[in-house]
């Protein structure tokens, strides 16, 4: 297939900038894939469309500050630089913004007690990251050092960096959130739980893709990079009691598809699994875990909108697209949600 395939026209006033309070008051626009048809609702209907028995997975991957201010340390040059994962000990794979950020710079990062962290660009790499060179693990200073990093199609200040993660985020290492997740709030989870819906988690640490537009016309050929996730043994026993008892396993968000469907690889049924997962999900790709999904409105010609077209087919995705935007849905991020059935 073709990377126009999955192209189409976004009015700028439809990208949210900020979001909705409080987090389930979002629209929910409810697409069936049996036969097309599609309701509007507010997320905090979520419940009308689930049942007892149900299981909702979600990714409690927590965002990390991960965009670095510094300096050339020989001549004080500005350098951004984004952490987007970590290599080993004391080395990142990281994207960065300002002039010939070459192999061999040196850069500096301002501590907020007066001191300094340096920093040395160890390698240029063929996709344009850079890889970075710490003196020591620098997880223990990003809180300082950091800022939780926004995507670049939002320009509006976010007073509370805590809005831009999910209220169920424990584990650090992403470098965007799993927004389909941020549409969630406690009394929304304690619903759900009371009518029986059961909730499990797993970790998958959003990356590069994230930012990445797919460039290659062919996508077969986009080089999608490597996302490390755990699907726990306790998530894979809960998934298959839930298949037993006739429910159906529910994703919050493409990256919980991505997580479950690379523990089925294997075998076609989901085992534990933990390690770097390059599933790049398109249409054609055989789902073999995930039976309904939540997710936000994505951009044009990302991996992201060709996994949500695998799920429920690229014309009726493309259709409630449509749809979303004549009816002023909000797209992205800070945006809207879609529960497909």
């Amino acid at each position: 297939m073709k990377t126009s395939d999955f192209d189409y026209p976004l009015p700028e006033e439809r990208i949210a900038q900020v979001p909705v309070e409080p987090r389930d008051a979002s629209r929910l626009l409810v697409l069936r894939r049996k036969n097309g048809t599609v309701e509007h609702a507010i997320f905090r209907d979520l419940p009308r469309y689930l049942r007892p028995g149900d299981l909702l997975v979600a990714n409690e991957s927590r965002v990390i500050p991960a965009r670095l201010r510094g300096r050339r340390t020989l001549t004080g040059g500005a350098v951004e630089v984004l952490l987007l994962r970590r290599l080993d000990e004391c080395r990142w794979e990281a994207l960065t913004k300002g002039s010939r950020v070459r192999a061999g710079l040196s850069l500096t990062f301002a501590l907020p007690d007066g001191g300094a962290l340096e920093a040395l660009v160890e390698e240029v790499c063929s996709d344009g990251t850079r890889v970075i060179r710490f003196p020591r693990q620098v997880e223990p200073d990003l809180e300082a050092l950091g800022a939780i990093p926004l995507p670049p199609y939002i320009r509006t200040p976010l007073p509370d960096p805590e809005r831009y993660q999910t209220v169920y985020a424990r584990v650090a290492g992403s470098v965007a959130a799993p927004t389909a997740g941020l549409h969630f709030t406690p009394g929304l989870i304690e619903t759900l739980q009371a009518l029986g819906v059961e909730f499990a988690f797993v970790v998958l640490h959003v990356g590069l893709d994230t930012f990445r537009p797919v460039e290659v016309e062919e996508i077969e050929r986009h080089p999608i990079h490597a996302e490390w996730c755990r699907v726990p043994s306790e998530v894979v026993e809960a998934v298959r009691a839930t298949r037993e008892r006739g429910g159906r396993v529910v994703a919050i968000g493409t990256t919980v598809v991505r997580a479950l469907e690379t523990a089925a690889l294997a075998r076609g049924t989901p085992e534990p699994f933990e390690g770097w997962t390059r599933l790049f999900i398109y249409p054609g790709f055989r789902f073999r875990v995930v039976d309904a999904l939540i997710t936000n409105f994505h951009l044009p010609r990302s991996t992201l909108l060709m996994l949500v077209s695998a799920f429920a087919g690229r014309e009726r995705v493309l259709e409630a697209y449509r749809e979303a935007i004549a009816q002023g849905y909000r797209f992205y991020s800070f945006g809207d949600a879609m529960l497909i059935l």
